[in-house]
């Protein structure tokens, strides 16, 4: 950790390090990001810097287009021409805090184009809690009931307020807005995980990378094993008003509450946008029932 890092706990187990300020080429979209995430009984579940995909950063916000400025980082998909290396590349970067625990980071952050001038201001606070062993979950396979010698099931809320400047809209976009095809509409709360082989995702009604990509499902839940040979499942859930699950399992593994799937978001002049995000993270490979009782919990 560097002296800006900051280490999230459960219940005095670490579970995560939020890299305030990551040193990284603008290729790379710097920005605040959480890596790496742990369950409780300590398999790793995210990824970052990945050889595939540089720019992917453990668990992140992030988004290609924001009034033409590239946030995602790598190339930026142009209409007509495909992915491009441009001179685009903004960052988002740290500047102030409200409040640091252990269990929650408060913190003020600005969304920069290239020159340093302020696309958008974010307020971000992260909490990390333990899912309570009293919890109503169905099925032998409850992550962390003493029974099935698991170590448990965290969760962390992430809750992001994203304010326009009073004089001018601010448009997001994706590859798919702006004409890529096959339901590449990535950006906004990303999560790159990891896995030693293709995982599985699934929803309450779907399974598969080719049904759930796209939908708008309330939940959704991934389940794999890390490379050191943990298994663990993430379930997601807060998709806002328009967002769509983005989900890719064999190119790489990775869960996007995709912000401008298929359409640009505009946040007016002088307005908000709030985002609630949620994953539950927990040891081995859970059912769909168990999944849902988890998105269900509050």
């Amino acid at each position: 950790m560097t002296a800006d890092d900051q280490e999230l706990l459960v219940d005095g187990t670490p579970v995560a390090r939020y890299v305030l300020a990551p040193d990284l080429d603008a290729t790379h979209g710097p920005r605040p990001y959480l890596h790496p995430v742990r369950t409780l009984a300590g398999t790793r579940v995210t990824d970052a810097l990945p050889a595939d995909h540089v720019w992917h950063l453990g668990a992140s916000l992030a988004v290609q287009d924001v009034n033409g400025t590239n946030l995602w980082g790598g190339r930026t998909y142009v209409r007509d021409l495909g992915y491009t290396w441009r001179a685009d590349h903004g960052r988002i970067v740290h500047t102030g805090w409200n409040h640091r625990s252990t269990d929650r980071l408060d913190h003020l952050l600005h969304w920069c184009d290239p020159t340093g001038a302020v696309l958008l201001t974010e307020r971000r606070t992260l909490t990390a809690t333990a899912v309570p062993e009293q919890a109503d979950v169905p099925g032998p396979d409850s992550a962390w009931s003493p029974a099935s010698g698991r170590a448990g099931a965290w969760r962390l809320d992430v809750d992001s307020v994203l304010t326009a400047p009073a004089d001018r809209d601010v448009v997001l976009g994706s590859p798919a807005t702006n004409g890529r095809p096959g339901g590449a509409g990535y950006g906004g709360f990303f999560w790159r995980a990891v896995a030693g082989e293709p995982p599985e995702v699934f929803t309450a009604t779907r399974v598969g990378e080719e049904t759930v990509n796209g939908c708008a499902d309330p939940w959704l839940a991934m389940t794999g094993r890390s490379p050191e040979g943990g298994a663990y499942t993430l379930v997601f859930s807060g998709l806002g008003a328009g967002d769509r699950w983005f989900v890719r399992t064999t190119m790489y593994p990775g869960v996007c509450v995709a912000f401008a799937f298929a359409r640009t978001a505009t946040i007016p002049a002088g307005t908000s946008r709030r985002n609630h995000h949620r994953v539950v993270t927990a040891d081995g490979i859970l059912t769909v029932d168990t999944a849902a009782a988890l998105a269900d919990l509050r």
